[in-house]
């Protein structure tokens, strides 16, 4: 999920279920619409609750559920599902059976939506009853056969997820397709909503536990999402039938295929879930996890954002035993020419628009997480004018600047990125990125820092969702910044200057909601020296 504009997760792909198989198109690519995610689904674009509320009438009067995507125009995640299962002539076959509703998150009135389904992170995909009860949430990291066969089984009169993980716990009986759904179910997207993260580890290892026996692939799906959620070996304790099932599925090509998200997103705190790092262990089990890496990497059957999330794995292996944060890490360099080689083809290859912004964000990162940072920063400049969101490309070259030190030339493009962004809530994230970065690397600049906080405020003040969801959020962080800044009461002048204009700009803010409250509680009193 894209929380920030600076984080690049590993790109993930969808694909469709065999019992609709037939209806595969095998034409070109489908492109969307402006502002729609495709083209041959009919799409109900949605900024506010009486937009919501049509498409709940409509659900009800025509006994339909309803399916709501989350997402934003720069959203490499987002982009990759438009790449591979919207545009899907099975997906648009199977959209005449639910409403499709549309969320943009910089639509007016968006992020207040996202408030209310509490979704945060883009892309969401939730699946609702026509009363509105919410059955889940589907994964987009899966490969889109298994998000089609999961949302035929909510389809199919699922029961809420809610209610089904209540009676799990409670060790009542499921049925299969409800164990499957709990096993699959987007446990990142909901804001810890069914559990706290903290305790998501445990709950994941207890359902492994009640699982059906005879239902193999639910069961290791369920270990393995607790093992990859165990946060670097400390939540789970592994024993040795736990390592001897995640080497089986390594070393059995089918298995692996059919659980790669969990193996390539979660390689790093699986393997350091399994074994100590001194421990005799480890060695095989890299060796096996690295085979089933290389394979996937080369399954020309995976999208290729989802052969990139491989071998981004395979670099977290590789990694392990180095600090986590170095920049330059010792590889292997016939893992380094694997890495030239991948990227060097994605780009020559890639002919979609949605796909290269995808799979570039993630090339570009992997590049910089190998060390090659000259490939890395080469090939985001080259595709500056290949992308509709260069903004996105330009938080990444600051990114990569700001790792190797090279503060004037990070500050350069944080502020670039942010000019160039588009979109209200967009704004306020890359703006509050770009004074992070002032506060963070010149914080000496005070004339600098105010004018950028100025201008969010201005922004903020002609954006009526400013203080719901994620552009709230954008706004708490500037705050909180600011506060540290001030921490020994230097920058007081500043501030009092910026509470100033903050107040002209809460006057105008409605008090539902706790908007009003939120926008006063965004810069403390300066702090006395």
């Amino acid at each position: 999920m894209y929380g920030s504009t600076v984080e690049i997760a590993t790109m993930k792909s969808l694909f469709c279920a065999a019992a609709i198989a037939a209806l595969l198109a095998s034409g070109a690519p489908l492109h969307a619409a402006p502002g729609l995610p495709s083209t041959q689904v009919a799409w109900l674009p949605a900024a506010a609750d009486a937009d919501i509320d049509r498409a709940f009438a409509r659900a009800r009067a025509e006994k339909k559920p309803v399916l709501l995507y989350w997402g934003a125009t720069w959203c490499p995640p987002c982009n990759q599902l438009k790449a591979t299962l919207f545009n899907r002539q099975d997906f648009a076959a199977q959209s005449r059976s639910f409403v499709a509703v549309h969320v943009d998150g910089d639509r007016p009135g968006a992020q207040k939506l996202g408030k209310r389904f509490q979704v945060t992170g883009y892309p969401t995909m939730v699946l609702f009853s026509p009363d509105g009860t919410e059955i889940t949430r589907l994964p987009g990291e899966v490969d889109a056969p298994q998000v089609m066969q999961l949302l035929q089984l909510g389809l199919s009169g699922g029961r809420p997820v809610k209610a089904v993980l209540a009676d799990a716990r409670a060790g009542q009986p499921l049925s299969a397709n409800e164990w499957r759904l709990l096993a699959f179910y987007a446990w990142e997207t909901g804001d810890q909503r069914m559990v706290p993260r903290t305790e998501l580890p445990g709950l994941l290892a207890q359902l492994a536990v009640a699982s059906p026996p005879a239902d193999s692939e639910t069961t290791t799906r369920l270990w393995l999402k607790a093992l990859a959620a165990s946060d670097e070996g400390q939540g789970l304790k592994a024993d040795y039938g736990l390592r001897q099932r995640v080497m089986r599925v390594l070393v059995d090509p089918a298995q692996s295929r059919l659980h790669m998200d969990v193996l390539s997103n979660g390689a790093r705190d699986i393997v350091r879930t399994l074994s100590d790092d001194d421990s005799a262990d480890r060695a095989p089990l890299v060796a096996s996890y690295e085979a089933a890496l290389k394979r996937l990497e080369g399954d020309a059957t995976l999208s290729r954002a989802d052969r990139l999330g491989a071998l981004v794995a395979r670099i977290e292996l590789a990694r392990l035993g180095q600090p986590k944060d170095s920049v330059q890490p010792q590889l292997p360099e016939a893992l380094l020419q694997d890495v030239r080689e991948h990227v060097a083809r994605a780009d020559r290859e890639i002919t979609d628009g949605y796909e290269r912004m995808a799979v570039i964000t993630g090339a570009g990162y992997t590049l910089g997480h190998a060390g090659l940072w000259t490939e890395s920063d080469a090939l985001l400049k080259a595709n500056l004018q290949k992308t509709s969101s260069p903004y996105y490309l330009m938080s990444q070259l600051a990114g990569n600047a700001r790792k190797l030190g090279r503060k004037d030339e990070a500050l350069r493009w944080y502020e670039q990125a942010f000019t160039k962004s588009e979109g209200p809530a967009t704004r306020l994230q890359w703006g509050a990125s770009y004074l992070s970065a002032l506060v963070d690397l010149a914080p000496q600049g005070a004339p600098r820092i105010e004018k950028a906080a100025s201008q969010l405020l201005a922004e903020a003040s002609r954006d009526a969702g400013a203080f719901d969801g994620r552009s709230l959020r954008s706004l708490q962080r500037m705050g909180s910044k600011l506060s540290s800044w001030n921490a020994d009461g230097k920058q007081a002048a500043t501030l009092k200057r910026l509470q100033a204009q903050l107040g002209g700009v809460c006057a105008k803010v409605e008090a539902a909601e706790g908007r009003k409250a939120a926008c006063q509680a965004l810069l403390k009193p300066a702090a006395k020296a």
